[in-house]
Parts: C-alpha cells; sequence; structure tokens
C-alpha cells in the first residue's frame, strides 16, 4: 500500500528541526504505532488522532498502521504531531492524494471530535520553516493570528481534521462544535490574560537619586541593586523600569515575540516595542528561574526577561543556589540546560534589578531603634548576595524612607515622568551605538575592557587605577565602572568621560 507523508516542525529549546511523518497500512492484527522517540504525551496522540479522524467521516483502517518520526534520534515531545500524524494516515489510506503534504509543514493538536486546538511555539515553528523553503503551513484556525506575523509563507488556518481532507481533495463528513466563549477563534476570550501596564515614574514621590540611578541603569543596560526599608518605593521604581527603556527594535521584538510563543502567553501581548518585565515570587525554585523540567528543560524567568527586566525583589530572601545560577547568565546572555534527554539553550540577554531591605526585619535605618536584628542575622540576610553576584552588579544605591508629603502648590509642581526620562534614554543609547556601529554594539554594557581602556584618557584612567591599589574594585569591577562612565558621559552630551564621570561610575558601584 501508499505511504502517506507530511512535514512538522519539533523543537528542542528555541531551536528547531524539521520531522517526517510517514505512515504505512500494514496487513496484520488491528494495532496503531508511533515510532520515532515519542514522549508520553505523543504516545497518547494514538486516541486522539484515531478518534479525530472517525469524527471526519473517515473509516479507520482495521489493520496495522504504522507511523514514524524522522529523524528517529531526535526526542519529540507535545501533542503539535497530532495534526500531521492524521494527515500522514490519510494519506497512506488514499483519502488525500499521498503526495499532497509532502512539501507542506502542518502543525496543531486535535481533540476527540476532530477540532483542531491551538499549539504554543508556533512562531519559531514558522521561522525554521521560511529558513528551509517551506512554501505552505497549516495551522490550527486560532493560531492565525500569530501565524500573519511571518510574512513569505502561505498560511491556512484550519478548525477541524474535516476541513484539511476537503483542502487536500478529499471527501469528509463532520460538524464544528460551537465556539466556547473562554476561547475563541480570535484569541479575544474571557479566559485570556492582560498584558500589564507599566506606571509613570512622575507617581513615584521623592526619590530622585533612585531615579537618576534607573535612568543611568536604561541608558547604558546595566544592573541595579536597592537597598531600603519597606515602603521606601523599591518595587514601585522597579516596576516602571519598561517605561524609561529604549523601545525594543523590530529584531528584538521578534525575538521577544518567539519567547512568548514558546510559553504560551503571546496572546496576551502581542507584538510590542515595551521591553518585559518579570518578577518571580521569592520562593521560587531554581528551575521555575532558569528553567528545567522533565525531558526537555522549558524556559525559566531570565528567559521570559529576554530583552527586558527581572525583577527580583526582596533579593536576599532567595535561596544561595538560585542566585548563583544568575552568574553566567548575566556574562554569557544565554542559559543552557541540560537534562537527560538534551541540552535546551534559550537566550537569557536580561537586565537584572534587585531590591533589599537593610536587615530581616528591615529596619536598620535611621537611627536604627526600631531594628531587632542582631549583626550575626544582617550578616547571614546578605550572605546569599554573594561577592561574585555583586560583582556583577553595576549600581548599587539605597533608597532611604519618604520623609515628607509635599502640600499645597508644592504637590502640584510637575515632576519627570517617564516620556521624558525615555527620550534622554534614547538619545543616550543612540549616541552609544552609533559609538559602536563598527564593533556590533548596542549599549555601554556590551562594551569590552579592551576598548574603553584605550579609548579613555590618562587622567580618567587614574581613579579607577587607584580603586584597583586599594581593592575597592576587581578587574570586573574596573570595566563596569568605566561602563558606567561612558553612560554618564553619553547622558550629558560629552564626547568622552573624563575624571569626574570616572569617579561617578566608580562611587556607583561602590556605594553600599
Amino acid at each position: 500500500m501508499a505511504i502517506g507523508g507530511a512535514l512538522s516542525v519539533g523543537l528542542v529549546g528555541l531551536k528547531a528541526f524539521t520531522v517526517t511523518m510517514q505512515a504505512f497500512i500494514s496487513p496484520g492484527l488491528p494495532y496503531f504505532s508511533i515510532i520515532g522517540l515519542p514522549d508520553t504525551s505523543l504516545s497518547e496522540a494514538r486516541e486522539r488522532v484515531k478518534s479525530a479522524c472517525q469524527a471526519s467521516g473517515f473509516s479507520w483502517p482495521q489493520t496495522r498502521v504504522t507511523v514514524n518520526l524522522s529523524p528517529a534520534s531526535m526526542p519529540k515531545r507535545g501533542s503539535s504531531y497530532d495534526l500531521a500524524i492524521a494527515a500522514a494516515v490519510l494519506g497512506a489510506a488514499g483519502t488525500i492524494p499521498s503526495e499532497s503534504l509532502l512539501s507542506t509543514v502542518v502543525v496543531g493538536e486535535v481533540n476527540l471530535d476532530g477540532t483542531v486546538l491551538p499549539v504554543n511555539g508556533l512562531l519559531p515553528i514558522l521561522l525554521h520553516a521560511r529558513e528551509q523553503g517551506v512554501e505552505r503551513v497549516i495551522v490550527p484556525q486560532a493560531n492565525m493570528a500569530e501565524a500573519e506575523l511571518i510574512e513569505g509563507l502561505d498560511m491556512r488556518g484550519v478548525r477541524h481534521v474535516g476541513e484539511l481532507i476537503e483542502m487536500m481533495g478529499g471527501e469528509a463528513s463532520y460538524r464544528l462544535p460551537e465556539e466556547s466563549p473562554m476561547r475563541d477563534a480570535s484569541g479575544e476570550g474571557a479566559g485570556q490574560l492582560v498584558a500589564p501596564v507599566a506606571g509613570d515614574m512622575a507617581e513615584v514621590v521623592g526619590q530622585e537619586y533612585a531615579k537618576w540611578a534607573m535612568e543611568v541603569a536604561a541608558a547604558g543596560g546595566h544592573h541595579l541593586l536597592m537597598t531600603g526599608p519597606p515602603g521606601s518605593g523599591k518595587t514601585m521604581l522597579a516596576s516602571r523600569m519598561p517605561g524609561i527603556m529604549c523601545p525594543l527594535s523590530e529584531s528584538e521584538q521578534l525575538e521577544v515575540a518567539t519567547v512568548r510563543s514558546l510559553c504560551g502567553t503571546l496572546p496576551a501581548y502581542g507584538i510590542s516595542d515595551v521591553p518585559p518585565f518579570e518578577a518571580p515570587h521569592h520562593t521560587s525554585s531554581t528551575a521555575a528561574l532558569v528553567g528545567g523540567g522533565s525531558g526537555v528543560a522549558v524556559p525559566g524567568a531570565i528567559t521570559k526577561a529576554h530583552r527586558g527586566v527581572l525583577f527580583m525583589d526582596e533579593a536576599p530572601e532567595f535561596s544561595a543556589r538560585s542566585l548563583q545560577t544568575l552568574r553566567e547568565p548575566l556574562e554569557s546572555g544565554y542559559v543552557a540546560v541540560s537534562r537527560s534527554k538534551g541540552t535546551a539553550y534559550y537566550p537569557a540577554a536580561f537586565q537584572l534589578i534587585m531590591a533589599a531591605n537593610p536587615c530581616p526585619c528591615g529596619m536598620s535605618y535611621g537611627t536604627g531603634e526600631r531594628c531587632t536584628c542582631t549583626q550575626r542575622e544582617r550578616q547571614r540576610y546578605f550572605a546569599r548576595l554573594s561577592g561574585p553576584i555583586l560583582d556583577r552588579i553595576d549600581i548599587q544605591v539605597e533608597v532611604p524612607p519618604v520623609s515628607r508629603i509635599a502640600l499645597g502648590e508644592e504637590a502640584f509642581e510637575p515632576r519627570p515622568g517617564s516620556a521624558e526620562i525615555r527620550a534622554r534614554v534614547v538619545a543616550a543609547r543612540d549616541t552609544a551605538r552609533e559609538r559602536f556601529s563598527d564593533m556590533g554594539w548596542t549599549c555601554n554594557a556590551q562594551a569590552s575592557g579592551t576598548w574603553m581602556r584605550e579609548h579613555l584618557s590618562p587622567a580618567a584612567l587614574e581613579p579607577v587605577n587607584q580603586a584597583l591599589e586599594s581593592q575597592r574594585l576587581s578587574l570586573r569591577g574596573a570595566d563596569r565602572a568605566m561602563r558606567l562612565a561612558w553612560t554618564l558621559a553619553d547622558l550629558k552630551g560629552l564626547v568622552s568621560p573624563g575624571r569626574d564621570e570616572v569617579m561617578q561610575g566608580i562611587a556607583l558601584r561602590t556605594h553600599l
């Protein structure tokens, strides 16, 4: 008998690979087998595909049906192969032309009644299909809004397996169920998440120094640590960071959308130039932070914060192991999570913002009369923020409690808003991008120490050498202080940093 075929795409992390489906109907006792290293969820596709095909008017063969997923050496997981498996079986049985789908990528999960359900990770799948020269892609109708973000492909949306059969020239008998109000085809159902809206910096009372430090961090792509008592505005400041950051470029928007597509959160955000903001709880496990899970690892919070902000409130409350896992991603910009079935590589170029109380009770400020913590408790509290972690934090600032609330005319005086701060940040980023155009860097945080040392005057470099001699800075810290100096110079409109900017950069790093 004929062999039916179809193409699909598998994912290991964000790395996509083409999967060729081949279905063969052979004599023997009735049995349906899927081979080619499927996981448990994919093995369960047998019952879903069989029921869905029968719901489309197809008479399932009362013989042996074998579906091979090639390459057999690559692990395959998830339910996105269901529709492609069904298409291959239909082709082998002659319901649709056996060769009709050999150059078509088919993606989708099927229900027992034959309906086609949306899948996660469609964007990286479509990008891979376009790179491989595939012209036609069949996707769930509920994913069409996401699929239309990728140009250069012939997209076909289907709601039922019967629609696929009719699209390929076959005959089907089926009935489309009524759409659920919780999830309609447009992705606007009541069950959809709502993207959070960043507040305005003008809403923050006082804390002018902290606002300026955040402006410097946004302009240069620097990491930031804020310490202060509860209620001083640390979380409020951090949540407004995306509103003052440089808008994402088109390529960065696509990177963020690809990650969100894999995580299933793209419908909540869509394509936006606002950098993402992730704030994991301090009880989050290491796997939730950096990625993990059985089989092939899934993305964690640091990947979801790619090209945006990772905010760790109550940073000393995070486990020491979780904090230490941030060391490599902060330097490399990606994370590699290895499991028994493979290694998944995820992007993790994020900006880290930490917030911490001055002590476990949070009252160790001012005169410290209300503080009930012992010296040992304070030391143990900050011990989790180890030296290597703090050395990777560019800016360390204190956020003191607000001493008074303005009244009368003073309360109505205009305060710099996010739009005004963002304009200065964009101008500084443009200056840095033009300066580093030959090197491919987009901000000062990406510049190499060699370049900065070569382009600093001896007078400007002298404070750095003094800090190295007194061991106030490590060599990594010296490079980061010079990056801060270049950012300060960009904000001031200077061609290069002088002695004052370098000393200011050192002070920002060694404030605590």
